[in-house]
Parts: structure tokens; sequence; C-alpha cells
């Protein structure tokens, strides 16, 4: 079983600055594609930002530029900082990872909590 725990969420000032956590815990043989969506209130859930093993990267065009997604395979933690925040960035925002066995199958994807981001004045 595996555990994502989101943190870094909250209230912040347009042009404001956050970063997210993402701590994956449990048996985790191997980390794949690991990715953040957001999910604004009556709006589908869209991809923000992916980050591969090897830590190929893309972004979404909305935030391409203000966001950056990293990866510590150490501590099997993901991170997205997000500069230059927006209104239309305020979501709540879910860490998703695939997990590989040592043969580089997909055994599972897991979805953090979700952790609220709110962009406001």
């Amino acid at each position: 079983q595996v555990q994502l725990v989101e943190s870094g969420g909250g209230l912040v000032q347009p042009g404001g600055s956050l970063r997210l956590s993402c701590a994956a815990s449990g048996t985790i043989l191997r980390i794949g594609t690991m990715d953040w969506y957001r999910q604004a209130p009556g709006k589908q859930r869209e991809l923000v930002a992916q980050i591969s093993s090897g830590g190929n990267t893309d972004y979404s065009d909305s935030v391409k530029g203000r966001f950056t997604i990293s990866r510590d395979s150490a501590k099997n933690t993901m991170y997205l900082q997000m500069n230059s925040l927006k209104p239309e960035d305020t979501a709540v925002y879910y860490c998703h990872a695939e997990v590989l066995n040592i043969g580089w199958h997909t055994l599972g994807n897991y979805w953090g909590q979700g952790t609220q981001v709110t962009v406001s004045s």
C-alpha cells in the first residue's frame, strides 16, 4: 500500500508564491510518472504538470513559465513550485503517482487527498 501526503496549500495574494509537496510512503518499489492535477469548483480535473522517472517535465500552457515540478528520489517526494500566482490558479491540487514493480510494470495509481490553493486579494 502506498500513501501520498500533500502539504503546502493555503491562501496567497496574486503574484505570490507557494510550494506544494507530495511525499510517498509505504512499500514502494519504483515510482514512475508523477503528476499534479487541480480541480476548481464546477470544473473538470485538469493536468497541471508531470515529471517522469527520468526527470522529463511537461506543463499545462496555463502554468508554463510560472510553475516548476521537481522530485527528490531519495525522499520519494515531489514538489510544485508555484510563482506569479493568479486568481484562476485557485483550486484543489492533487498529487498522483504511478507505482511500478522492479520490472517497470504498473502496480497501481495513487492519489493524494488534495490541498486547497486559494489566490485572492
